[in-house]
C-alpha cells in the first residue's frame, strides 16, 4: 500500500483535464473549487489507481468517488452497470444515488439505488432496464445477484462507502461475498472516515496496491464544532431540551437517543410543544422514511429525533445543533453525530444530556476526541447523585464509617 503525501487544492475542477460534459454538470452544480480530499483523490483515481480515502464525513468524499468514474464514462459503454458502489444505510444509499444523478455527465448515464424496506420488483424492473451504476445496501445487492436480477460481468469501478460502518454494522461476509463475484480486472476504492485492522485487512485482500490517501485530522471531533455537557437526572431530560431549544433557537437540529423506543416517546412528547418534529428509526417503513429524509433537506422538519442506525444516513447541510439526548455507547458513534453539523467546515453545536452515572462515560469520550467538552448550565436542572442504600451491619460486627456523603453531584469541577 502506497501512502501519498497530503496536496493543495488546485484552481477548481476545470484545471483537473475532465471531461467538458462532466465539467458542465459540476458547474450546474455550483461545484468550482474541489475539498482537499477531492484534490487529493480525483487525479490518482481518473488514471485508474486503487484508492483509499480517509477524510472526516461532510467533506465531499461522495463527488470524490463519483468524479472519477464519471470522467472515464462515455455512453458507448456496454450495458452495465460499469459501477458498484457499497453503502451501509438505505439512507446514504438514496443520498449517493441523488448525488450521482446531480453530477452524471448525460441522460443516458442511468443510476439506479438498491436497497432493503421497499419493494423488490420496481428496483428489479430499473435494473433490467439498464443501468450504469448500482448504489445499495449489501444485503439487496448481494439478493439481488443471487437471484441473477444484478449482473457484474460488465463491472469496472467498485466503491466501498463508510467502510469501517458497514463492518461495524455486520456486512463484511456479504461484502465478500460481493468482492468475490466482482471481475478481477477492476478498479477499487475505499473511503472511511477511520482505518481500523478490519477495514484495513478487507482492503488489502481485495484492492491491487491501493494508494492511502489518509486526510483525517489527528483530533477524531471537528475542531469547529462547540461541545458543551449539562449534567441532569433522567426524569428531567424532556424539560431540560424545551430549555435548551429556546435558549439555543436552532436553525435546524437532530435529537439523537438511544433506543427507537425513547426516540417514539420523544416524538409524541415533543411534538405537543413544537412545530417541524419527526422521529426517524429503523422500524419506519422505508418509504415514510425517505418521505421523512425529503422534508428534512427540504427545511418543512426542522427538529429530527433519530437513533445511530440512521446517523450516518443524514448528510444535511443545514443542521446547525445536535442533541445528544441520550449519550451513545460507543465512542465512535459520538463523532459521527456530532459530526452531523459543522459540515463543510462550517460551524456547529453540539450539547449532550449526561446524567450522574455516565461521568466516567464522559470522560472515556474525552480522552478518545482528544478535547475537554465544556461544562454548561440551566438553572433548575442540577443532578444529583444516586443515593447509595446503606446495608445493616451483621450482627456482632461493627463497620465504621468515615467522612461524609455528597448530597450534590460533583464528578466534575
Amino acid at each position: 500500500m502506497t501512502t501519498a503525501t497530503l496536496v493543495e487544492p488546485i484552481s477548481g475542477f476545470h484545471g483537473m483535464n475532465l471531461t467538458p460534459p462532466l465539467l458542465e454538470a459540476l458547474d450546474r452544480a455550483r461545484y468550482h473549487q474541489p475539498t482537499p480530499i477531492q484534490a487529493a483523490l480525483i487525479r490518482p483515481a481518473c488514471e485508474g489507481r486503487d484508492v483509499i480515502g480517509q477524510a472526516q464525513t461532510g467533506t465531499g468524499k461522495t463527488a470524490a468517488f463519483l468524479i472519477p468514474f464519471f470522467n472515464n464514462w462515455s455512453p458507448d459503454d456496454e450495458a452495465g452497470p460499469q459501477a458498484l458502489v457499497l453503502t451501509p444505510t438505505r439512507e446514504l444509499a438514496v443520498q449517493v444515488c441523488d448525488e450521482a444523478r446531480k453530477l452524471a455527465p448525460s441522460p443516458e448515464c442511468r443510476v439506479v439505488a438498491v436497497y432493503g424496506g421497499t419493494r423488490v420488483r420496481s428496483q428489479a424492473a430499473d435494473v433490467r432496464n439498464g443501468i450504469n451504476i448500482a448504489i445499495g445496501t449489501p444485503g439487496r445487492i448481494l439478493d439481488f445477484i443471487s437471484r441473477g436480477i444484478l449482473l457484474l460481468n460488465k463491472l469496472r469501478y467498485v466503491v466501498l462507502d463508510e467502510a469501517d460502518r458497514m463492518l461495524d454494522i455486520g456486512f463484511r461476509p456479504d461484502i465478500e461475498r460481493i468482492l468475490r463475484r466482482c471481475p478481477q480486472a477492476r478498479q477499487s476504492l475505499l473511503l472511511s472516515a477511520t482505518l481500523p485492522e478490519p477495514v484495513l485487512r478487507l482492503a488489502l485482500r481485495y484492492m491491487d496496491n491501493p494508494l492511502n490517501i489518509n486526510l483525517s485530522p489527528t483530533q477524531l471531533a471537528v475542531e469547529k464544532i462547540r461541545q458543551t455537557y449539562i449534567t441532569v437526572d433522567e426524569y428531567k431530560k424532556f424539560d431540560l431540551l424545551t430549555r435548551v431549544l429556546d435558549r439555543e433557537e436552532p436553525r435546524q437540529s437532530i435529537i439523537f437517543c438511544q433506543t427507537k423506543r425513547k426516540s417514539d416517546e420523544l416524538f409524541r412528547s415533543l411534538k405537543q410543544v413544537r412545530r417541524g418534529v419527526s422521529v426517524m428509526h429503523g422500524d419506519l417503513p422505508q418509504p415514510l422514511r425517505e418521505r421523512i429524509m425529503r422534508a428534512f433537506r427540504d427545511r418543512k422538519v426542522k427538529h429530527l429525533i433519530a437513533t445511530d442506525v440512521v446517523g450516518r444516513g443524514i448528510d444535511v447541510t443545514g443542521i446547525s445543533h445536535i442533541f445528544n439526548y441520550d449519550l451513545p455507547d460507543d465512542v465512535e458513534n459520538y463523532v459521527h453525530r456530532i459530526g452531523r453539523t459543522g459540515r463543510m467546515g462550517a460551524d456547529g453545536v453540539a450539547i449532550s444530556f449526561v446524567t450522574p452515572e455516565q461521568g466516567d462515560h464522559l470522560t472515556s469520550i474525552e480522552l478518545a476526541i482528544n478535547n475537554l467538552i465544556s461544562a454548561d448550565r440551566i438553572d433548575g436542572f442540577e443532578a444529583f447523585a444516586p443515593k447509595v442504600k446503606e446495608e445493616k451491619a451483621e450482627p456482632r460486627v461493627s463497620v465504621p464509617v468515615y467522612g461524609r456523603p455528597q448530597k450534590k453531584y460533583s464528578w466534575r469541577v
